[in-house]
């Protein structure tokens, strides 16, 4: 039974696959002085809530927070008795080539929507992930990881503009009535949608112009159903893009016995 671990910088998302699809996933905030103990109480807690007595024996685990690493590993070796491989470290073996410039460190959780976007959909990729970051990562013609482009996520956005104009509110993220905004609610509203629909559209555009070949696009993230009310922004959305291309990535170090 398969644990896969997403850590990013918000959220952290644990799900457990079975060899054919995933029996349950949970999320919780991502905080990097969490131990393992309290790791495996709040983790075993909601199995028994949800009636899941199943023994996990391997676990992969993708962390844009390094500090979060060790204490998960922690919880691996005492609980589950297992070594977890952990994306972007030398024993954890990817399925795609890598193609940055030398010394460059891709995030972990791009390498997996890499991985997971080329098993499902082929080739010639833009994956555009709505993080704490928003983020476009291209696949190549062989499904190599071939680079991309990060920009500032949604919610940071809008903290950022609470943060430094006092007189601006924090607001939700949603699709706005009309463009013009009669109240600052409404503007801002306004000036996050319809201006990250013209950021995406944008800067997928000038990837598919620069790469010079038809791209499919792939959105995947919290708040992608959302931004693609506003324009046909994605070919297809996933929801689920970042757990399958750690269970591709388990599955590929299994094959090739590591």
């Amino acid at each position: 039974m398969l644990l896969a671990i997403d850590c990013g910088n918000t959220n952290t998302v644990f799900s457990i696959f079975d060899g054919e699809s995933f029996i349950a996933t949970w999320r919780t905030s991502t905080e990097w002085q969490r131990t393992a103990d309290q790791y495996y109480v709040w983790l075993r807690t909601l199995m028994s809530l949800n009636k899941i007595d199943v023994a996990i024996d391997e676990v992969i685990v993708s962390s844009t927070v390094p500090r979060v690493v060790f204490n998960l590993r922690v919880l691996c070796n005492r609980y589950f008795d297992c070594r977890p491989y952990v994306v972007g470290k030398p024993d954890c073996l990817l399925p795609v080539d890598v193609r940055v410039d030398s010394g460059t460190q891709v995030g972990p959780d791009r390498l997996v929507n890499t991985v997971g976007g080329f098993d499902l959909h082929g080739p010639d990729l833009i994956v555009v992930d709505f993080g704490t970051a928003t983020t476009f990562d291209v696949v190549g013609r062989d499904g190599a990881y071939v680079g991309g482009v990060i920009s500032p996520g949604v919610n940071l956005s809008l903290q950022a503009l609470h943060d430094a104009a006092a007189a601006l509110p924090l607001v939700d993220v949603t699709k706005p009535a009309q463009v013009v905004g009669k109240n600052t609610v409404d503007c801002m509203q306004s000036g996050i949608f319809w201006g990250y629909v013209g950021l995406i559209n944008g800067v997928v555009e000038r990837i598919k112009d620069e790469r010079a070949r038809p791209m499919k696009v792939i959105g995947t993230g919290g708040l992608a159903p959302l931004f693609q009310q506003g324009d046909a922004l994605f070919d297809v959305f996933e929801d689920n893009l970042t757990m399958h291309g750690l269970v591709v990535i388990h599955r590929h170090n299994k094959e090739m016995g590591n």
